[in-house]
């Protein structure tokens, strides 16, 4: 075997499909029963298959400069000419978010038809029980017998959603032969709330805001927001968990194109006998208002605040605290922050600098994207420069 990769998501296949088209010999393997599960459950069930805006300012990483050598030789427009030749119909949702107008399935279909057109095999519940580097590659040691191949290709992806059989043995592998791997925490993620801070709130579960902006120290994302039994979720929340550690300050500006302040001002002037959570019951739920008022303010006519009690009011209302207790972990992360350092990984190929011939790709390394289809599309462009040159 020439190729060996270890992972069928969507680098290792992408991987797969760009090795396969320059000859070489491949084989993908996955201990998982079928292919692409992460895919077929993406972007509820319709695949979030890439973004029109994707820049290396979209991912962390340990070294920022490391993802754009494989994202500018890569682009949107790539993986776009690729689905259009299949003949899968797609749609822009906001913020460059792409989306296919069926079934997820269609995008593993066409990776699947692409591995077949390159003569690609598959192996699914495929199991290893040790790997071993020798003078022409590696040796493979499975439950199907020994396995030789020129080059190793880990695509195992991260840790998070173990519910679709993610696992460590990406790391593993990588620890085995010299590497470093990044502290690993759950991204992309809904934040939890304990205490007198979630009791507050948790009977608002199911209470939603489409446009809110949530701030850290070090990041704000602006989107919608969603009370959960346990915290906080929506996208505004899932982005700014990527930045967010326990300890860190969070505010969420409830409405973010409001001088909140003046507005309350304003209508204490308009509409002087009702009442604080009346009025603030026309910009937020209402139920979120009541409890705001229960909480922090009373809830008088608003003729009855002075002036500084209402600037007061609505600054509070533009940078509501948060006090998050941490996170839902991997069983509901999207994403995997950390993995496999970038330091001695080659950023045009993929390739370690410390073992020729092995090569890891996709989430088990170091970088990770925004939502909004910025995963997937390094997966595609981490697959496509491995695939080069494996």
């Amino acid at each position: 075997m020439d190729v060996l990769i270890v992972g069928a998501g969507a680098a290792g296949l992408m991987c797969a499909i760009a090795a396969g088209r320059r000859g070489r010999r491949v084989l993908v393997v996955d201990h998982a029963n079928k292919v692409g599960k992460k895919i077929l459950m993406s972007g509820g069930g319709h695949c979030n298959f890439t973004n029109l805006g994707v820049t290396p300012s979209q991912y962390l990483c340990s070294n920022p400069h490391f993802p754009k050598s494989a994202l500018a030789r890569y682009t949107p427009a790539d993986f776009i000419a690729l689905v259009e030749k299949h003949g899968i119909a797609y749609h822009e949702k906001e913020l460059g978010q792409l989306f296919c107008d069926g079934s997820s399935r269609q995008i593993v279909q066409m990776l699947l038809d692409e591995c077949a057109a390159a003569d690609v095999t598959m192996e699914t519940s495929f199991s290893i029980e040790r790997i071993h580097k020798t003078a022409e590659g590696f040796s493979l040691r499975t439950a199907r017998g020994e396995v030789q191949t020129e080059a190793l290709v880990v695509a195992t992806g991260g840790l998070s959603i173990p519910g679709m059989g993610a696992t460590g043995f990406g790391y593993e592998i990588a620890r085995q032969f010299g590497h470093h791997v990044l502290p690993t925490r759950p991204g992309l993620v809904p934040l939890t709330l304990s205490g007198s801070h979630q009791a507050h709130y948790k009977d608002l579960a199911g209470v939603t805001l489409p446009d809110v902006e949530a701030h850290t120290a070090r990041q704000s994302f602006r989107g919608g927001l969603l009370f959960t039994h346990r915290g906080l979720s929506g996208p505004s929340i899932l982005q700014i968990s990527s930045y967010w550690q326990p300890g860190d300050g969070l505010y969420i500006d409830l409405l973010p194109d409001q001088n909140t302040g003046g507005w309350l001002l304003e209508q204490r002037t308009a509409r002087p006998l009702a009442a604080l959570k009346t009025v603030l019951g026309d910009a937020l739920p209402k139920r979120l208002a009541q409890r705001l008022c229960e909480q922090w303010f009373d809830s008088r006519p608003m003729r009855q605040y002075r002036s500084a009690e209402l600037r007061l009011i609505g600054s509070q209302i533009n940078a509501w605290p948060v006090i998050a207790s941490g996170t839902e972990g991997y069983r509901t992360a999207e994403v995997t922050l950390g993995g496999v350092d970038t330091d001695m990984l080659c950023s045009s190929t993929l390739q370690s600098k410390l073992v020729p011939g092995l090569y890891f790709i996709g989430e088990v390394v170091d970088v990770t994207g925004w939502l909004g289809g910025y995963n997937f599309h390094w997966a595609w462009a981490s697959g496509q420069a491995a695939g080069q040159v494996v």
